[in-house]
């Protein structure tokens, strides 16, 4: 019993950082064009982040929870490689800055831990596959919607004075980054609820089916917005700032653009990256001004870190799950 609080403990930890990290997704947007400062960006944040569960129901949670790694496999030995593996990745691209992705670092992890257990049949092909197409293709969806919605509203408000229109897309950016923030909850925060609900049926703690028990939800969705309050401020000036400057009409944009794909995303039972898709949706609105607005290098400094992150931490997963194997 004290192994799997342990257990749960690391993986409400990793939640936290969760947020802690992906803070900048939620409010890069709004406080790189001044909207909010970064104190109360924070907590509006932190606040749509915990009533997401209010919103949406638990399909990306049963993705994460048997739908990558059979569960017949799943073992305190599989979730503490997934887990540590997760948190390493997290650690370092924090620390340097690179907004990469959560959701890879933990699927990564999961798999790595999972081969290195039980070889390639432990992998829930189907689920793995759905989840791969989700990762490719929700920054697509995010910049393709960004880019269309730039040049609708561009059209809409062209004979509109432009401090007016400032003065109305400030306004209309609480509303868009409050959708971007729950669907940043929904999706993310769930992820965290598989896992942990994964290893409590693997203790015979869920009475024979898999279900997501109510305390999970809670404690999920409450461990992200606390991390979101502790937002990662390197993170938020890379997303903010780094790759292309936004007008409060760009930023309405982008997280609209993240709001739609993220929401399509989480019903349809898919975990995606909302690093990704937010960075997608930037990308998206600053091209849609200048191909030169967006700062290229940037971006393939963040591609580079998205193709690394389930490679790398599939590798370390696999190596604490040996390891874990050795002691437990």
């Amino acid at each position: 019993m004290l192994l799997l609080l342990a257990l749960i403990a690391i993986a409400l930890v990793f939640d936290f950082m969760n947020g802690r990290n992906d803070a900048a997704n939620s409010i890069a947007t709004i406080v790189s064009t001044r909207v909010l400062s970064p104190r109360y960006a924070v907590a509006w944040a932190a606040f749509f982040n915990f009533v997401a569960f209010l919103v949406f129901g638990l399909s990306v949670a049963s993705t994460i929870g048997k739908g990558i790694i059979s569960p017949e496999v799943i073992s305190d030995q599989v979730i503490f490689g997934a887990l540590i593996g997760a948190i390493t990745w997290q650690v370092l691209t924090g620390y340097m800055g690179i907004p990469s992705s959560s959701s890879h670092a933990l699927i990564g992890g999961l798999v790595g831990a999972g081969v290195q257990k039980a070889g390639l049949d432990a992998i829930v092909w189907d689920g793995l596959g759905k989840t791969a197409s989700g990762i490719v293709l929700s920054p697509m969806m995010g910049l393709a919607i960004a880019l269309l919605l730039v040049l609708l509203v561009s059209w809409m408000f062209v004979r509109v004075a432009p401090g007016k229109a400032d003065g109305i897309f400030r306004k209309v950016q609480f509303i868009s980054a409050s959708l971007y923030a729950l669907g940043h909850g929904g999706n993310d925060a769930q992820k965290t609820m598989g896992i942990i609900t994964a290893l409590l049926y693997a203790h015979g703690e869920l009475g024979g089916d898999f279900h997501v028990p109510f305390w999970v939800v809670v404690s999920c969705n409450g461990a992200m917005a606390l991390g979101t309050l502790f937002g990662g401020w390197r993170i938020i000036h890379t997303m903010g700032t780094r790759i292309t400057r936004l007008s409060p009409m760009q930023g309405v944009c982008a997280e609209t653009a993240g709001s739609i794909t993220l929401f399509l995303a989480t019903g349809l039972g898919v975990p995606v990256s909302t690093t990704q898709t937010i960075t997608g949706a930037i990308v998206g609105v600053g091209a849609a001004r200048r191909t030169s607005a967006v700062r290229w290098g940037v971006a393939r400094e963040i591609l580079i870190a998205w193709v690394t992150t389930m490679p790398a931490a599939a590798l370390v997963g696999a190596a604490f799950s040996w390891l874990a194997g050795l002691v437990l």
